[in-house]
């Protein structure tokens, strides 16, 4: 497999380039850090963000899970005139 494949096939497969998936995942891992030390806070002191860790994995599985567009093995490849190798 090509070195580049390594970087390039996960993305495509969510229709996104290398440089749109690393400022999603990016976005996404920086949300899930200050959610998780809001979460530790919170720990310490149970009247303070009361609901952030909720909702803010309520706000990201609707982004990740629910809005991604993907497309069926083959039908990406074909519209962006890669070959899966497959």
């Amino acid at each position: 497999m090509p070195l580049h494949r390594l970087f390039t096939d996960h993305p495509a497969s969510v229709d996104e380039t290398y440089a749109e998936h690393l400022g999603i995942a990016t976005a996404f891992g920086t949300r899930m850090i200050l959610a998780g030390l809001a979460c530790l806070i919170h720990g310490l002191l149970p009247f303070l963000f009361v609901k952030t860790g909720s909702n803010t994995i309520a706000e990201l599985h609707a982004r990740m899970v629910t809005h991604r567009r993907r497309f069926p093995e083959g039908r990406l490849s074909a519209h962006r005139g890669l070959s899966t190798g497959r």
